[in-house]
């Protein structure tokens, strides 16, 4: 017998005298939600969870999470999915398991506050689909952003999560801002709205064993509801505060299964189940089931996604998250932007700045969106900042942030900076200190203006409410008006391993010419090119569908130039289909890519009048929308066009007063730094 079933042998033996715990611990696995967007940027895609649905649904979880976050974003933007079928695809596989969401308040699951109408259509639709729990937050913990959504989700007999987000201002909890009493406080406000069970949400692994045994310890005696706890791994914390806070009494922790867990992700359920087997606290989980659904993710799911493990130390663990308080998934959106930017020897310099910022943003939680907001504008105060000056380059969102539309923060922003940044604010450069939602415009009706038929049903009329120009894009997608490019297109799990072996090889110098030149076939008309990229590099490769397999015509490095890099963040790691490494030959030229193949860069094939002063890209993005057209006249620094990176909205101005003698791009594409947007004369 091999070890590997001695070992389940001896775990089923152990059952059949495995007492019932008195106060089991609950468990919400989050590896089909947070544990995927947290190691590969939310690129899981529906097909991959469904051969261990069915035996996820067998463990008992307390509830699985499965939707929200940047799901919605990732899945129509970069997998050419509806979101919505996700919910209704995975709910048929979990017939006994509750659905969970993440929920950003009024925020949804964009970046900024929606109008009502959107909220109260969103929640409505969710539920419908077939949600079951919503885990409710607001990144600046004012839960007068939690009304409306609220309200819907009690109606719809839904369960209500009321979320705290962690923070501190010291290197452990305590000070005037975070301590104890705060999340006391905010527990007892959470429990007046009716909260089914209040979550402390640590997104960036920061919560110390003895800190969370306290705040758990002083929740349990405060408030009625049960607690429930959610860490990342990031900097080695987590699975301490986790065996403390059940110390301490909590009811419901947050794990992933082990291969979607670790690095700045989760800790792994599996080392949980054992160590409370025989307690009080006993999960009465299976381990050999758990064991059972891992071997399935670790053959035949997580080699689609090696590509995004791209690991640049050999610590599984960031101690340096304790220093500088930044979750994982704002850590990588700030490396990559960086990178495009040729600016990765600033990096210290953000880590330097990015206190500052968020002191002076009030001490906001970092967290989906106030993460990006702090993020994108420590960048910005580090490449744009001269002679002194502190936040030259303002974003739309700090602007925003400063007025009000995100609620109250945990202290005053600096009144220096909110007077500059409210300087000619359209809406008033006095702040609101109301329910930001209040002064919003109902949104649903001039939504179905502009979208019109397009949108087919109320689940098609949200997806471009929350996102007007990706969302438009992937609707065209998703009832053939445009052909999606094969950067959204899945890959099987044969195609994925073979991309990986010859990757490896090209990397190592084995990728050779091929000795008989007649062995190449023509190219057909589905010849297609790829980048592949591998750290700082990217080999072009060729592929030609044309027989039984793809066949690769060739594979050679590519120069870097201009269109060659992604446009966001880890986003345009290619998907493309690969053969066995065998078939691959070295050319010395690489053909044209055909029309299909482009890169996420869109670089335009001709330029109008270009005489006058460009206007250039000051980062890697894409084009939101322009506010002005060919011929109209513009003063120095009135906005022309709105880029978006790193999620966040930058309201670029005009360098010079004149005419707009070209326009270069179309809303939705995507650029490279330095392109130029537009000319004025």
């Amino acid at each position: 017998m091999s070890d590997h079933h001695s070992v389940k042998m001896t775990a089923m033996n152990y059952d059949k005298d495995r007492p019932k715990a008195e106060n089991p611990l609950k468990i919400m696995d989050l590896s089909l939600r947070d544990g995927h967007q947290s190691l590969f940027a939310t690129r899981g895609r529906t097909e991959d969870m469904l051969p261990v649905a069915g035996l996820m649904d067998e463990v008992g979880f307390w509830a699985v999470e499965v939707w929200g976050g940047a799901t919605f974003d990732t899945m129509h933007r970069f997998l050419n999915e509806d979101p919505w079928e996700r919910i209704r695809t995975l709910k048929r596989y979990f017939k006994k398991t509750p659905l969970s969401m993440l929920l950003r308040g009024q925020n949804l699951v964009g970046y900024r506050n929606y109008a009502d109408d959107v909220a109260r259509a969103f929640v409505e639709r969710a539920a419908e689909n077939g949600m079951d729990v919503f885990r409710t937050f607001d990144a600046l913990n004012d839960f007068r952003n939690f009304e409306t959504v609220v309200e819907v989700i009690k109606k719809c007999g839904k369960h209500f999560q009321g979320t705290i987000c962690y923070s501190m201002t010291e290197p452990r909890l305590g000070g005037e801002v975070y301590n104890v009493e705060y999340f006391v406080t905010k527990a007892k406000e959470l429990e007046s709205m009716g909260a089914d069970t209040i979550c402390i949400k640590d997104m960036a692994g920061l919560v110390a064993p003895y800190d969370i045994f306290n705040v758990v310890k002083a929740l349990k005696e405060s408030v009625k509801p049960p607690i429930h706890f959610h860490s990342h791994f990031t900097s080695g914390l987590a699975p301490m505060s986790h065996l403390k806070a059940v110390e301490a009494g909590v009811d419901i922790l947050d794990t992933c299964l082990s291969p979607y867990a670790y690095r700045t992700s989760h800790p792994a359920v599996e080392p949980m189940v054992m160590s409370l087997l025989g307690t009080n606290r006993d999960t009465g989980f299976d381990i050999n089931k758990l064991v059972e659904i891992t071997e399935i993710l670790e053959e035949k799911v997580m080699p689609k996604y090696r590509q995004f493990l791209n690991e640049p130390t050999m610590s599984v663990i960031d101690i340096n998250v304790l220093l500088h308080q930044t979750p994982g998934g704002m850590l990588s959106n700030l490396f990559g932007q960086l990178k495009e930017m040729d600016a990765l020897d600033r990096l210290n310099e953000v880590y330097k700045e990015l206190p500052r910022v968020r002191k002076d943003l009030g001490q906001i939680p970092l967290v989906t969106p106030t993460s990006q907001i702090v993020g994108v504008q420590t960048v910005n105060n580090v490449l744009f900042d001269k002679d002194g000056e502190r936040y030259a380059r303002i974003t739309d969102q700090v602007k925003d942030l400063c007025y009000g539309l995100y609620g109250k923060t945990s202290v005053p922003i600096d009144s220096a900076l909110q007077k500059k940044a409210l300087a000619g604010y359209p809406r008033g450069e006095t702040p609101f200190t109301g329910r930001p939602a209040e002064i919003l415009e109902p949104e649903l009706e001039e939504s179905k203006k502009e979208i019109g038929d397009l949108a087919v049903d109320e689940d098609d009329l949200i997806l471009y409410a929350l996102y007007p120009v990706t969302g438009k894009k992937f609707l065209k997608w998703k009832y053939g008006q445009e052909e999606p490019p094969a950067s959204v297109r899945a890959k099987s799990l044969e195609q994925a391993k073979a991309e990986l072996a010859l990757v490896a090889k090209a990397k190592a110098g084995k990728v050779v010419e091929k000795t008989d030149k007649h062995e190449i076939p023509e190219k057909s008309e589905s010849f297609r090119t790829f980048h592949v990229f591998v750290d700082s590099e990217y080999f072009e490769v060729g592929v030609d569908e044309s027989g039984d397999s793809p066949v690769i015509s060739y594979i050679q490095q590519a120069a870097a130039r201009l269109g060659s890099a992604p446009a966001q963040p880890m986003a345009a790691a290619p998907a493309a289909p690969a053969a066995p490494a065998a078939q691959a030959t070295a050319a010395p030229a690489a053909p044209a890519p055909a029309p299909e193949a482009k890169t996420e860069i869109s670089v335009p094939a001709a330029v109008a009048p270009t005489e006058g002063t460009p206007l250039t890209a000051p980062m890697p993005g894409m084009i939101v929308k322009y506010l002005k057209k060919v011929g109209d006249t513009v003063a120095e620094g009135e906005t022309v066009v709105v880029l978006e990176a790193m999620k966040m909205e930058n309201a670029l101005p005009a360098p010079v007063a004149g005419k707009i003698a070209s326009i270069n791009f179309d809303s939705g594409d995507s650029v490279p730094k330095d392109a130029v947007l537009c000319v004025v004369s």
